[in-house]
């Protein structure tokens, strides 16, 4: 009698390990509720921390922040001291500052808790990009509004005080924090354009040959933008937020490349295999 050997069920051989979720542990809806709850607290107190600290240091901080404008007017010979027309306005422009100060000093903090709470979800391959986007992204946050500060801010408010030199300028301070949070955090966002960019490419929304293509185009658009964005409407200080947008948009073209590169690659590797 013959007897029939059934073959075993076949079997994934070397399955990808990049595929298994980085952590085997399963939470429950009540546990992430819980797990959020705990990073929200820890993020807010942190935030309270950083305020205290920059709360501190708030005389330290104004100064520096006010120090292109005190600059300029020292330098036309004005007086170089800002104006209040209401008693709480130098407490409340402390606490405004402070609170804003503290964001940005607890901010490693908080990305740290989000990168806490959203890891176990994530696969292997996708925790490798997950520092070098955080790390791209602030570092161009920062590049923007320091070269807010050092140089498009500067140039702006000394085309403004020279125009109305035949007036006695009174700033306020309130009026002075609107416009130079305005102007630094908004170059800031600016700056993300290679980011924006790098993610469309990703995602294959943008190829480089379409960037390439609409070169005459994101040159009209950025001029606008930074028409819209430049506080005076002077040459000299629309080219100063203008240049920079090109320049990150050839950046971002650069950076496209690199994923059309990556993914053409890969695609040959999987041919070949």
């Amino acid at each position: 009698m013959a007897t029939t050997i059934q073959n075993p069920p076949p079997q994934n051989p070397d399955p990808n390990p990049e595929q298994e979720p980085l952590s085997g542990k399963q939470m429950s809806f009540l546990e992430h509720l819980e797990e959020l709850r705990q990073r929200l607290i820890r993020s807010v107190l942190a935030i309270v921390v950083g305020f205290g600290v920059c709360f501190y240091f708030s005389d330290k901080i104004y100064g520096y922040l006010a120090r292109p404008l005190t600059d300029t007017l020292h330098a036309l010979h004005m007086a170089d001291k800002l104006v209040y027309t209401n008693p709480t306005d130098p407490f409340n422009l402390y606490i405004k500052l402070s609170i804003v100060a503290g964001l940005f000093l607890s901010s490693p903090f908080i990305l740290w808790q989000v990168w806490l709470f959203i890891s176990p979800g994530l696969y292997r391959h996708e925790k490798r990009y997950v520092w070098p986007f955080v790390i791209l992204t602030s570092g161009l946050f920062m590049s923007g509004g320091l070269f807010a500060y050092k140089m498009a801010f500067p140039a702006a408010l000394r085309f403004l005080v020279v125009f109305g030199r035949q007036f006695q300028p009174m700033i306020s301070i309130n009026e002075y924090w609107n416009l130079a949070l305005t102007i630094i955090v908004g170059v800031g966002l600016v700056f993300e354009l290679p980011v924006i960019i790098l993610l469309l490419s990703i995602f294959g929304v943008v190829t480089p040959r379409f960037l390439i293509r609409n070169i005459r185009y994101a040159i009209l658009i950025t001029a606008v933008l930074a028409a819209a964005i430049a506080p005076t409407p002077d040459w000299t200080t629309l080219f100063m937020f203008w240049i920079p947008m090109v320049g990150l948009y050839i950046v971002s073209i650069g950076l496209s490349w690199l994923v059309y590169f990556r993914k053409r690659r890969k695609q040959k590797r999987e041919l070949q295999a």
